[in-house]
């Protein structure tokens, strides 16, 4: 195995106690991970975001109808991977045998997705996996957020078999994911209008976008009923809602859907995208590569010091961040890190 110094024998990492607000968050010691093994990475974590994801995990908060489900999937009294996390940034800390890619002190970012574990000092990563190395021009807090919302966008326009020039209505297109699908549909060629409040117009606009409207100020739908793709990012309508907006052959995108959704079948041609977004190991370099373009940026709103992990959660509850939220696990710039 090569590697750099990793010996500290504990590590802080944030642990998830049983379901609840951002205080059942606690910062404790635990065992730093093994060695990496054959085919694996060991990264030093600089950053990770904190999604909407973390925070409805932490909070057993799913959509309607589907809290039980949670629990069988998740834990019924806390989660059962209690430290969460689905991305992150870094650099490599030692490297397994049989690892050509990557060497300690490479700047990386990864995606472990379900599989969670970001809020920590170090992770383990298969090095053929959801790792990638951090496109130039990117900062570590940028990195960190790049896998969540564009991995989501990116599962929902394949399944929605998105063709140039349709036109796409995005409901929540100034969160992670609703941002991540309206930019990455603009450059699929479609003709795409953002819903979201106010403070955020200039934001939405900035992805790109011919059309804006505030989902305070009247239709949800924007006032149309032909709508090639319908995204709701946010669980704010349901198929059987949104389908009287949709053009024939329409396809409304569940992004967050419930129950209602799960059961819904087609009308008249027009269909429902729904489910868990797939995590595909070529997601990830597709969107290093955008990312190095300039072509798909994440736009990070806040960066939390990692003491500040359950006021990042409070943020995210508020259900009104822009972008993506971060906290800095080591501050940008700082090439000691943690250990």
């Amino acid at each position: 195995m090569r590697k750099a110094d990793a010996s500290a024998a504990t590590m802080k990492a944030w642990v998830c106690g049983p379901y609840g607000p951002p205080e059942t968050l606690q910062l404790v010691d635990v065992p730093m991970p093994s060695p990496p093994g054959a085919g694996e990475v060991l990264v030093r974590i600089h950053a990770a975001s904190v999604s909407s994801g973390d925070a409805r995990v932490r909070a057993l908060r799913m959509p309607p109808g589907l809290g039980f489900v949670g629990r069988l999937a998740l834990g019924f009294r806390r989660p059962r991977r209690a430290i969460l996390g689905t991305e992150f940034s870094g650099t490599v800390a030692a490297v397994g045998n049989e690892v050509a890619g990557f060497s300690p002190g490479d700047a990386v970012f990864g995606f472990p997705g379900a599989q969670v574990g970001c809020h920590a000092e170090y992770r383990i990563m298969p090095a053929n996996g959801r790792i990638a190395r951090k496109p130039e021009g990117l900062s570590f807090a940028e990195a960190a957020a790049l896998c969540f919302g564009g991995s989501t966008a990116m599962h929902f326009l394949r399944k929605a078999d998105l063709k140039p020039g349709e036109r796409v209505l995005v409901i929540g297109a100034s969160g992670a994911v609703g941002s991540a699908l309206a930019r990455l549909a603009v450059l699929g060629g479609a003709r795409v209008t953002g819903i979201a409040s106010g403070r955020n117009a200039d934001f939405v606009r900035s992805l790109g976008v011919e059309g804006y409207a505030d989902y305070t100020e009247g239709d949800l739908f924007a006032g149309s009923r032909d709508w090639d793709i319908i995204a709701d990012a946010v669980g704010a309508t349901t198929f059987a809602d949104a389908r009287g907006a949709l053009a024939e052959g329409g396809r409304f995108l569940a992004i967050a859907g419930g129950v209602t959704d799960m059961f819904s079948r087609k009308s008249g041609g027009r269909r429902l995208v729904g489910g868990p977004a797939e995590e595909r190991v070529e997601d990830i370099p597709a969107l290093a590569e955008l990312a190095a373009s300039g072509d798909f940026r994440p736009h990070v709103e806040r960066v939390y010091e990692f003491t500040q992990m359950r006021e990042a959660h409070a943020h995210v509850d508020t259900g009104r961040k822009r972008g993506a939220v971060v906290v800095a696990i080591v501050p940008e710039g700082d090439e000691t890190g943690p250990g």
